[in-house]
């Protein structure tokens, strides 16, 4: 099928009197964005390719409104979801040390509890969100984190601790693979870029956690596990207990502050075009703008007899609301990522690339504060106020990471692929060259490289996944590699039990499959740079 080409709108005199914002952030270097035919359609050539159809119509809809305020609230509203998603699984890391000398348990099972929790909400709302829609997932999400959040700083015991983890993990679990299918379905082609650039939540979120971290912990724990009692070791509870009450807050500023909308690409997949329509101009309205779309458009796309159109929607809307409740709607979406043989290829390596990553990161990651402490210690400086302090540095490194993805993504000739292999090497690189450290500086160093690199790995490992997965099948594949990563991050910590961590094996392991992760993603089928998602 021949490509669609959708021209970037000029601006007029008075677009360009406003002040400066983010929807006035320029568009990819190309100056026309290629709708092309990432998939086939079904065997018989139909459901999909009249998904297709009507898919790009919505996209030229959307990108002749362009770049604006909702747009840019919905970027801030759906960061608030990298932001949680990003505290709450660092959190484990942060207060393990000093819940240890409070609660006396073995130090992975606080991580397998979190990781838990982490993949049941990744399958929980990632899958949901195709069959029930997106608004559900996106407002409930943070609810569940905050609540349980909250809840878990009053815990009094390891096995309390552990249960209130995971479950705010099944409310965190779900934040990014929803909120990046919510935020690619309102932005225009030209700026797709911006889900990369999107990660700056999560670095910030690193940031704004360590920084809680270094007085709380530092200065309200234990000295050591003699005597510790709850009253001298406050410090991470402090930091739960504030974690959870902004968590609510941006919940609060998602719900009853920020409208969303239904995503039309989800109402046109399920046979709701009026409805889609309805988003559109909505959408336009908000930004000052107007819309030519109408349904008439959509239904002409189909190539089918307007009757009949209505006959099928009627049908499909039927066996959504009797089917909602069973596996019928999610699998079918399953199998629509594996329904041709390029398909199922590019989703597969998708799946393993999230997974190697997921268990590689995981197992460094979560063990970061304590490798830190430990051969601080070797190298006579491994206090908390150090440690912190380290943790702190390595996040404010993260944050031009992200800045860097949205901008490398971009780049001819190395787009998402590239900047996801040459990110990753990196990344192992640095991973490999902590085992030389001699000192705690040098240490603190090479993580800095690490920190770095990886930040750029996760930013554009997260964007070109929702990018190649079509609207309609976009939360399940979401869901499916956020499973992956979800279930090896159970695994790691697992692993950790009989690792020994006074040696530099975990470190070795995880190097190794950053790097083949790297390699992996030079096989991926589907480059998504200078096209528009469907």
């Amino acid at each position: 099928m021949a490509s669609y080409q959708v021209e970037l709108p000029s601006q007029d005199s008075k677009e360009a009197s406003r002040e400066p914002s983010i929807a006035d952030l320029p568009a990819a270097p190309d100056q026309k964005v290629a709708l092309d035919d990432l998939y086939a359609g079904d065997d018989d050539g139909t459901i999909d390719q009249v998904y297709q159809a009507k898919a790009r119509i919505l996209n030229n809809a959307i990108q002749e409104i362009g770049m604006g305020k909702y747009q840019v609230y919905l970027f801030c509203c759906a960061g608030f979801g990298w932001f949680a998603d990003s505290v709450w699984p660092m959190i484990t890391s942060l207060i393990l040390t000093p819940v240890i000398n409070e609660f006396h348990f073995n130090a992975p099972f606080l991580s397998l509890a979190a990781n838990i929790g982490l993949f049941v909400g990744a399958v929980v709302w990632s899958f949901g969100c195709d069959i029930w829609g997106r608004r559900w997932s996106f407002n409930l999400t943070l609810l569940i984190a905050g609540i349980f959040g909250l809840a878990a700083g009053g815990s009094q015991n390891m096995v309390t601790l552990a249960s209130l983890i995971a479950t705010l993990g099944v409310g965190v679990g779900g934040n990014m693979p929803v909120d990046s299918a919510v935020f690619l379905d309102f932005i225009p082609g030209t700026h797709q870029y911006l889900l990369t650039v999107l990660s700056i939540w999560w670095c910030l979120g690193q940031l704004f956690v360590s920084l809680l971290a270094w007085p709380l912990i530092a200065n309200f724990s234990c000295a050591s596990a003699e005597n510790c009692t709850r009253a001298e070791n406050m410090g991470w509870r402090y930091l739960i207990f504030t974690l959870g009450a902004i968590t609510l807050l941006l919940w609060g500023i998602r719900f009853f502050v920020f409208k969303l909308f239904e995503s039309p690409r989800f109402l046109v997949g399920i046979g709701k075009d009026a409805e889609a329509v309805e988003v559109i101009r909505k959408i336009a309205e908000f930004n000052g703008k107007t819309t030519n779309l109408t349904v008439e458009q959509l239904v002409n796309a189909s190539g089918m007899d307007p009757e009949k159109e209505r006959q099928e929607n009627t049908v499909t809307n039927e066996r959504t609301r009797v089917l909602s409740k069973s596996s019928y709607l999610g699998w079918k979406h399953v199998k629509a990522l594996f329904r041709t043989r390029k398909m199922a290829f590019s989703t597969s390596l998708l799946i393993f690339l999230w997974g190697i990553i997921g268990l590689a990161s995981t197992l460094y990651n979560s063990f970061l504060p304590f490798l830190l402490e430990s051969r601080g210690n070797a190298f006579g400086d491994g206090s908390l106020f150090i440690t912190y302090r380290n943790t702190f540095i390595l996040s404010v490194i993260g944050v031009p990471g992200a800045f860097l993805a949205g901008w490398a993504v971009e780049l001819p000739y190395i787009g998402r692929k590239g900047t996801l292999a040459i990110s990753s090497g990196l990344t192992g690189a640095f991973l490999f060259a902590t085992t030389t450290a001699r000192s705690s500086n040098a240490l603190l160093g090479w993580n800095c490289g690490y920190t770095f690199f990886s930040n750029i790995m996760y930013g554009v490992l997260y964007a070109i996944s929702p990018e190649i997965f079509p609207a309609k099948d976009r939360g399940t594949g979401n869901g499916l590699v956020s499973s992956a990563t979800r279930i090896f991050s159970v695994i790691a910590p697992i692993i950790a039990l009989y690792a020994n961590l006074e040696t530099a094996t975990p470190v070795y392991i995880s190097g190794a499959l950053i790097i083949l992760a790297g390699l992996v993603a030079l096989l991926l089928p589907y480059e998504p740079r200078g096209k528009a998602s469907i």
